[in-house]
């Protein structure tokens, strides 16, 4: 774990903070396992960051595969508009 950059790390951190990858994505893509993430997060971060991080990864089934609902892909409120080329298009 040692020997990942900066910008690595960057990443990492910013796919634990979203909801829906999986700690599975992180694992495929730079080969760390769900303990070493949290071991990364806990020497990455503030104490109390942390901790409001932890609190909100706990038992939050899409953070684990094996808990998910749905398959793949993502959920899509009926209300949220289309996006095409970066610019939200009207019904």
């Amino acid at each position: 774990m040692n020997d990942l950059s900066v910008i690595v790390i960057d990443r990492i951190i910013e796919m634990a903070w979203e909801d829906r990858t999986t700690f599975d994505a992180i694992k495929f893509q730079f080969g760390l396992k769900e303990q070493e993430v949290i071991e990364l997060m806990r020497t990455e971060m503030k104490p109390k960051s942390f901790k409001l991080w932890r609190k909100r990864v706990q038992g939050r089934k899409t953070k684990h595969s094996k808990l998910r609902d749905f398959e793949k892909g993502r959920f899509k409120c009926t209300r949220q508009r289309q996006i095409s080329n970066n610019s939200i298009s009207k019904r």
